[in-house]
């Protein structure tokens, strides 16, 4: 919905998330919590994701699952969170962002479920980002991670070439979507960088959060 002098709706969310199995489920830090434990881990922090992607209050919220919505955990956030799952859909990390951006055609902010330290206020930020009223007009909006990555990236519309020839799950995520960015002639804006918990080394950073101190 357009309002006066060009500016555009508040985005919705989207949040990305794999179901909560036992040896699928955060599978880097199986060495240090166990299959069962990685899998409490995962469950945490979707929940946790999805509580932030609320309280920020901006557009509608949607849970984006793979490897698809049967998990009774995603049967669960049906009946208590009045959330539908919607299954993802690419070969690989970059598609099915594209297509998630896709389906809901105007601007969105998309999210993951592995940075604990996000909080309202810095999607609060993206979103101010891709404010039509902002100085800059930016199309774009990213949170870096630490480790090379991003853990938000927001569009005011689908940018479908954006997500092409990138090395998921690499270090060198960030740096090959600026080069994206600026081939595809885009105005982007990149808030300060969070941490994630990928690894085993992270899990002591983790402990030091309100919900997340006794791990496993």
């Amino acid at each position: 919905m357009a309002t006066h002098r060009g500016s555009i709706e508040r985005p919705s969310l989207a949040v990305f998330a794999r179901a909560p199995q036992a040896g699928a489920a955060k599978t880097r830090l199986i060495p240090a919590l166990g299959a069962a434990g990685a899998a409490r881990l995962q469950r945490r922090l979707t929940l946790h994701a999805l509580a932030v992607a609320e309280e920020a209050a901006l557009g509608k919220v949607t849970l984006w699952v793979a490897p698809d919505g049967q998990h009774r955990f995603f049967r669960a956030l049906r009946r208590s969170c009045a959330i539908t799952p919607r299954e993802q859909s690419g070969d690989d990390l970059g598609a099915r962002m594209a297509t998630a951006f896709a389906v809901h055609g105007g601007p969105l902010l998309l999210i993951g479920s592995d940075c604990p330290a996000l909080q309202p206020e810095h999607l609060a930020a993206a979103a101010k980002a891709l404010d039509g009223e902002s100085p800059g007009g930016h199309d774009a909006v990213f949170i870096p991670a630490e480790d090379g990555g991003y853990v938000l990236v927001g569009l005011r519309r689908p940018q479908p070439g954006l997500f092409e020839g990138v090395d998921w799950g690499s270090g060198q995520v960030m740096a090959q979507t600026r080069q994206r960015l600026l081939s595809q002639g885009l105005r982007w804006l990149e808030l300060p960088a969070l941490w994630d918990v990928d690894r085993p080394e992270d899990l002591p950073r983790l402990a030091t959060l309100r919900g997340f101190t006794a791990v496993g």
